[in-house]
């Protein structure tokens, strides 16, 4: 069953007239998200997830199935000059009925107030319908004064998402306009450190330059303070574990992170990887569970979760975490370099030959099959050919995502390969971090540098965490005098003043008439009255239907002009409300109860 307090916020549709302005209605799906995601109590799915289904038109209670939430948020926005137009529906997942449907039109300039407003309204109606959450007066506080600063960030996110070298450059690019436009702009000096980090370590720009730029934005971005944001953190930690290999100083940066949101699912990955590489498997399947339960269509995160097993040597649900990891993106270039190395592994030359020909795209597919022989002695192969076909893949730039050559290496001649690994780990090169536990360099276990590289580079096998909970204590809001007292207030308003007969009665407005905050008024009808808004506003607006139901003055009208009458907006909600109260439909019962 979907957690009733849950949300997946799907990418909003761009309808404006210039098609590039998709990274605007990006970038505002991704704010709507990252805001809801600050309410505790609430469960939002992640951008990964959510974004699986852009430009998927499918039946929201398969998404609700899919990512385990009770509602979605969906709709468009249209993006003019100055002008913004966005609408948006809350449906939920279970029967598709619209919750809450709104336009927004606002100038450019208003967009972070745009945003918190929106956000507020959608957790207004989710705790409205579902129960007690705790709001804050805003979700969304601006990062930039500049929105040409800002505007530029959108496009180089957008950019940076799509994972592929040329498009990373040109996130580098925009990030540090962004940055020109605003220099104390956190957000996107951290994403110009990222993406030059990136560039470094993946072998598309010179690493000395790429990781003094780097290094020059992170300090910029901290020049006053610590990082802020999630994000701040994260981009740093990366750089640290993934760009200088010191990760002592990446588990540093990542545990602020958690400080400042538990659950986020790239943090958890983050830890997964750096916990993977020094060999504390438990700790890193405890990591990267949380991320997939919190995201649960990241093809990254089942990835991450198979390598764990992989690096243990558990092929078997190293393979099964890879399917689901390329049924979600078929193309996922990770996962079909392991899925790959398991084949070899399990001695399954069928499987592998079937993989290699599914994929056109792998290079030098020679490399798989040479390896495989190699491992398994099925026939010999010719040395030389072995390394001129290594020296080959150790030429090619970028560099692959898994080092086939070293591997080849390691099988003929294990001191050739200790050299060659002594370089790639002296060049902090990505695609070794893993060497410490990976079975391809078997054969160097027993070189007597083997330990020395371990004792230089990964010598910890567990690292310090942080006990860091999320609060979901139901803490008082109200003194027990406080309880007596609105309830008393509340029982005149509907008994006496049936106010449950304005139809356009909120909780926040009712809130108002009482002279109480929301979110006291929440927590006062979820912990001490049973009842959330709409259930505890319409319980009284049915007992009023049936009274005049059964009321001969009332026999010209008809059941739903009763239930309209009686204070009821909508038939849908009239007549699901009633039949789960009563059991019956408002006819049967109408039939019952007349005899």
């Amino acid at each position: 069953m979907n957690s009733q307090k849950s949300i997946a916020v799907l990418p909003l549709e761009n309808l404006s007239s210039d098609p590039e302005n998709e990274y605007f209605s990006d970038g505002m799906t991704e704010e709507i998200i990252a805001a809801l995601s600050k309410i505790d109590g609430l469960k939002v799915a992640a951008r990964t997830s959510s974004f699986a289904f852009k430009k998927i038109k499918k039946d929201v209670r398969h998404i609700g199935n899919e990512l385990g939430v009770a509602l979605v948020l969906e709709g468009s926005v249209r993006k003019s000059g100055h002008q913004v137009r966005i609408t948006t529906q809350l449906i939920r997942t279970d029967n598709g009925f619209h919750i809450w449907s709104e336009n927004f039109n606002r100038k450019l300039e208003d967009i972070f107030a745009l945003q918190d407003e929106i956000s507020l309204l959608v957790a207004e109606r989710i705790r409205e319908n579902y129960g007690h959450l705790e709001l804050r007066d805003h979700l969304v506080t601006p990062s930039t004064e500049s929105i040409d600063a800002y505007d530029t960030f959108l496009k180089a996110k957008y950019f940076l998402k799509k994972w592929n070298l040329a498009d990373i450059q040109k996130g580098a690019m925009l990030f540090e306009q962004s940055a020109q436009l605003d220099p104390a702009f956190e957000l996107s000096l951290y994403g110009a450190g990222l993406c030059f980090s990136l560039l470094g370590s993946w072998g598309a720009m010179e690493k000395e330059y790429a990781f003094k730029r780097a290094q020059h934005y992170f300090q910029v971005g901290g020049k006053e303070n610590l990082p802020k944001s999630v994000y701040a953190y994260h981009c740093l930690a990366t750089h640290e574990f993934w760009g200088l290999w010191d990760y002592r100083a990446a588990n540093e940066s990542i545990q602020k992170a958690l400080k400042l949101d538990v659950y986020e699912p790239d943090v958890n990955e983050c830890v997964a990887e750096m916990l993977t590489a020094i060999g504390d498997f438990p700790s890193a399947l405890i990591a990267i569970n949380t991320s997939i339960q919190n995201n649960p269509l990241s093809p990254n995160h089942f990835y991450t979760r198979a390598n764990i097993h992989y690096q243990q040597k558990q092929y078997d649900l190293a393979l099964s975490d890879l399917n689901k990891s390329l049924e979600i993106d078929p193309d996922f270039a990770l996962s079909i370099q392991l899925k790959l190395a398991c084949c070899i592994h399990q001695n399954n030359q069928e499987a592998l030959d079937h993989l290699i020909a599914s994929r056109p795209e792998l290079e030098l597919p020679e490399q798989y099959r040479m390896l495989y022989h190699l491992i398994h002695n099925n026939i010999e192969i010719d040395e030389q050919a072995v390394r001129d076909l290594i020296k080959e893949l150790d030429g090619k730039h970028p560099r692959p995502l898994m080092a086939y050559d070293l591997y080849l290496m390691a099988q003929i001649s294990p001191a050739d390969a200790m050299e060659m690994l002594k370089r790639k780990v002296s060049q902090q090169m990505g695609q070794v971090v893993n060497f410490k536990h990976e079975s391809f360099l078997e054969p160097l276990r027993s070189h007597q540098n083997w330990q020395d590289m371990i004792n230089q580079y990964f010598p910890d096998e567990h690292l310090d965490q942080a006990e860091i909970h999320q609060n979901n204590t139901a803490r008082s809001l109200m003194s027990m005098d406080e309880v007596d007292h609105f309830t008393r207030k509340l029982d005149e308003l509907m008994n006496h003043e049936h106010l449950y007969l304005e139809t356009s009665l909120t909780l926040r407005s009712l809130a108002e008439t009482l002279n109480l905050h929301p979110n006291k008024l929440s927590w006062l009808l979820n912990e001490r009255l049973n009842n959330n808004f709409n259930d505890y506003v319409n319980g009284f607006r049915l007992r009023a239907f049936q009274l005049k139901a059964l009321n001969p003055a009332y026999s010209h009208l008809t059941l739903l002009g009763l239930a309209y009458e009686s204070g009821f907006t909508s038939k849908s909600v009239f007549n699901e409300f009633f039949t789960k109260i009563t059991g019956l439909t408002p006819k049967a019962w109408v039939k019952k109860e007349k005899g």
